[in-house]
């Protein structure tokens, strides 16, 4: 899997070197207000081994992606996709506090896009973002994804249940 470039990114697998790094997106409460509740090492652990098997078109697993700044390096966050039918894929990112508002959400995604349809094998992504994540929302919509409908009370998270926007993008409309 080659790395994802732009302007000011760099987008490349996720190394063994990023662990502390993905540990603390995860452990950070802001960072997982709308995505998960707090889980421990060992559990964010196996979700990062997951993520460094290697990846090409058509795996069952993530592709992880760490997002870098191009001229220093600096972690920012991660963004990827996993294939739920053949030609059809789920997108997810993650960003740090201090990477967050700086364009670097809708800069990778359009990166991770371009791979998926043009080389990923992909006809249509989607993403699920808990109602309330307006940032989210705002990136996928920036994209070009549709918001296709909601999910009332479909996940449990900090105690009770929260409805789901569910978005798509379709490769012809990209």
């Amino acid at each position: 899997m080659p790395a994802l470039t732009t302007a000011r990114l760099r987008c490349s697998p996720l190394q063994a070197a990023d662990w502390p790094f993905f540990l603390a997106l995860q452990q950070n409460a802001e960072v997982m207000r709308y995505v998960a509740q707090d889980r421990s090492v060992a559990d964010i652990r196996d979700a990062f081994d997951a993520r460094l098997q290697p990846w090409r078109p058509g795996s069952t697993h993530w592709l992880c992606l760490t997002v870098r700044d191009a001229q220093n390096g600096t972690p920012l966050g991660v963004t990827g996709y996993i294939h739920r039918e053949e030609d059809c894929a789920e997108v997810g990112f993650l960003f740090a506090p201090f990477a967050q508002g700086k364009g670097y959400g809708y800069e990778s995604l359009r990166a991770l896009c371009d791979f998926a349809f043009a080389e990923g094998g992909v006809r249509r992504l989607t993403a699920t973002v808990t109602v309330g994540n307006i940032a989210s929302r705002n990136v996928l919509e920036k994209v070009g994804f549709r918001l296709e409908g909601e999910l009332r009370e479909n996940y449990f998270l900090a105690g009770r249940w929260h409805n789901d926007w569910l978005f798509g993008l379709l490769k012809k409309e990209y």
